[in-house]
């Protein structure tokens, strides 16, 4: 489909994909696929800063195409890599022994994400996602804001390649550490937050529509109540959803102690923060929620 052309039809199309967008994020959003410029997503763990770019790629019919940032990460692993088994093998069946003339060529190229972001693809610019871009280091941001300036990478043996299309840019991240100011500006920014209780309740709604609205108020109050504790990782939004799907694989139809106890797995991730709701703090959390959701 053609690219939404008001905020409202942003925020409708992500609807559309169970994706719940504020309207910030929906302006920003629009304003993003508008100007073709990069989306500068950051926030904690689980707020949703993922899916958007899997929902925009699926209302838009667009390609997906996932970077994924870890420690070390180079512009090569980025970009391309020769096959270099292919490669010895063309050589050695070569006469004489000699190099094949197209021996660096398209077709010992193994495309990594930029580089098959740059080619064209059906159905238009694929979007592309540079998922957690706090886990690389510097050298490798300085060269995405080269490579995200112009939408193109410069292949030694073959020259330099250049997006027809300029990608759907979406980079994320967690905030482990800062990401320097100079590949911010090259994009739109936007910090997604932990949503509101009537929010993340509209979320969980539509991510497991199975719940019964009384379950689904009690577990998103639970979770927004443990938020306020002193945790070490606090549960985002994607751990709200998970433990509601694990309440109804149970067949659960209200929350007590003990079910929180047998299922706390799905929202801590860390047995510190478990052990600090064990016994009467699950207890005491949950009659708190209990009281405010009667009132």
């Amino acid at each position: 489909m053609d690219k939404p052309n008001s905020i409202d039809a942003v925020q409708a199309a992500l609807a559309g994909q169970n994706y719940v967008a504020g309207r910030a994020l929906s302006t920003v959003t629009f304003l993003a696929l508008t100007l073709g410029r990069p989306l500068f997503l950051e926030g904690e763990a689980g707020v949703g800063k993922t899916e958007i770019a899997k929902a925009i790629a699926a209302m838009l019919g667009r390609r997906l195409i996932r970077l994924q940032c870890y420690e070390g990460l180079d512009a090569a692993s980025a970009v391309y890599e020769w096959n270099f088994a292919a490669q010895m093998l063309a050589i050695r069946a070569a006469d004489g022994g000699s190099a094949p003339d197209d021996l660096f060529s398209d077709r010992y190229l193994i495309r990594r994400p930029l580089l098959e972001a740059m080619q064209p693809q059906e159905g238009g610019a694929p979007v592309l996602l540079i998922d957690e871009l706090d886990r690389t280091d510097e050298p490798f941001e300085a060269f995405l804001l080269e490579a995200l300036s112009d939408f193109q990478v410069t292949i030694p043996e073959l020259g330099t390649v250049t997006a027809p299309e300029p990608p759907i840019a979406i980079l994320t991240s967690n905030r482990t550490r800062e990401v320097h100011d100079a590949l911010k500006r090259r994009c739109l920014y936007h910090w997604v937050d932990y949503p509101a209780f009537e929010r993340e309740l509209e979320i969980l709604q539509a991510r497991a529509p199975e719940a019964s609205d009384a379950l689904s108020r009690q577990v998103v109050a639970f979770v927004q109540k443990l938020r306020t504790e002193d945790l070490f990782k606090k549960p985002g939004v994607a751990e709200t959803i998970d433990w509601a799907k694990c309440l109804l694989a149970l067949d659960v139809i209200d929350l007590s102690p003990e079910v929180i106890a047998d299922t706390i797995g799905a929202i801590l991730k860390y047995q510190d923060d478990i052990a600090k709701l064990q016994g009467s703090d699950a207890k005491r959390l949950l009659d708190e929620v209990k009281a405010e959701l009667a009132a």
